[in-house]
């Protein structure tokens, strides 16, 4: 479970690492408190933070629910997946929102395959 604990941790720095760049694009941009529009380019970095927040609330139970009811280095490897696409997202939609297709699906499919798995996994260790 160390493993998995670890990509926890680097999915919150992630996450802080995020938010710094919407209080520097803030900053940058002139948009004061509590605005969350006014800028594009602050407005992106608003969204790739608030999206990855909404991403946390399914990824990190999932995580740690397939960790304990399939396989915590599987849960390892597809959260290493999610961080990856997790930054994929953020180069796209800074770049271009349109382009964050690939970075979406690399965060969204890995949260699904652990949500669904810890689901059935807990489901057969109840029911079997």
């Amino acid at each position: 479970m160390a493993l998995v604990t670890m990509v926890t941790m680097l999915a919150l720095l992630e996450f802080l690492y995020f938010g710094m760049k919407v209080g520097a694009a803030r900053g940058k941009y002139d948009v004061k408190a509590p605005a969350t529009a006014g800028n594009e380019h602050f407005e992106r970095a608003y969204r790739i933070h608030y999206n990855t927040l909404e991403q946390l609330v399914i990824f990190l139970p999932s995580l740690w629910a397939f960790a304990f009811y399939v396989n915590d280095l599987a849960a390892a490897g597809l959260g290493v997946v999610f961080l990856v696409g997790r930054m994929i997202y953020s180069i796209a939609y800074t770049k271009d929102p349109a382009s964050r297709g690939l970075g979406m699906a690399l965060s969204f499919i890995p949260s699904l395959i652990m949500l669904l798995g810890s689901f059935f996994g807990a489901g057969w260790q109840y029911f079997f």
